[in-house]
């Protein structure tokens, strides 16, 4: 099997999971060409202003998009987990507007904008899935930017705890309340534009307050439903299936309209 195999794998499955797509065209993707790189922590897999001829999907590890201030701060804008194609946007926009980087040890593959292009061109399906696959980065973006413009520093904190959750059960990747998150109280303070004490703060509120635990990397929810409360978290942005468990949360949150835990 190609060392390449799994990634497309993860990320024909997160195609799948909100596109329909023929046994034609799953094959398609899995055949598409690819070349692997391994990234250390921090490393710019793109830098703004670079021009590049590929996206960048990570096969293992975990990267974000960020865009750097001029005093050297940066802002992170999104989490990439394994699966995820982080710049897909980039066939069509190859000149990059803001970075990616690696936070821990990170496997990408480079798979090049023509196969991308042959592929829009010959499967239909296949480009309605690439444009709703963009959809929800842009969701995310535009969710992340509410979240650090309007909320606090607890709701901050549990709306991405929340988001990772639901993503790292999309990709096989653990449960919505039990998942391996590699990320630092730095990278959570450039995500959240919070200063790195307030975020340690804000964690131990969370955790003295029974919504989560960490043992390590490990993020534990123990209670799924308080948490979205406390982040105001509505997951259709994600655009993913919704479970009868997520039914029964929208039902309570609709039923409680008006009350906002603070």
């Amino acid at each position: 099997m190609p060392s390449n195999q799994p990634a497309l794998s993860r990320f024909l499955n997160r195609l799948l999971s909100r596109s329909a797509l023929g046994d034609e065209e799953q094959q398609a993707i899995l055949g598409l060409t690819s070349h692997a790189v391994q990234v250390r922590p921090n490393y710019d897999i793109v830098t703004p202003g670079d021009t590049v001829d590929h996206a960048c999907l990570v096969a293992h590890g975990l990267a974000a998009r960020y865009d750097h201030m001029t005093d050297g701060k940066r802002q992170l804008t999104a989490f990439y987990i394994d699966g995820d194609m982080c710049d897909l946007h980039s066939v069509v926009c190859p000149t990059a507007a803001w970075g990616i980087v690696a936070l821990t040890t990170t496997t990408v593959l480079k798979v090049p904008h023509s196969e991308l292009r042959a592929l829009v061109d010959s499967y239909p399906a296949i480009a309605l899935a690439f444009w709703r696959d963009g959809t929800v980065d842009a969701s995310i973006l535009a969710k992340w930017i509410g979240n650090v413009g309007r909320r606090d520093a607890r709701a901050r904190m549990a709306h991405v705890f929340c988001e990772l959750g639901l993503r790292m059960e999309a990709a096989g990747l653990g449960n919505r309340d039990a998942y391996w998150f590699d990320v630092s109280q730095q990278n959570l303070s450039d995500a959240l534009g919070l200063t790195a004490v307030h975020v340690n703060r804000t964690l131990q509120i969370l955790r003295s307050n029974g919504f989560m635990r960490t043992e390590s990397r490990n993020i534990f929810i123990d209670d799924w439903a308080r948490l979205c409360d406390v982040a105001e978290f509505d997951a259709a942005y994600l655009l993913l299936p919704c479970s009868g468990h997520e039914r029964e949360n929208t039902s309570a949150q609709q039923s409680r309209a008006g009350t906002t835990v603070r």
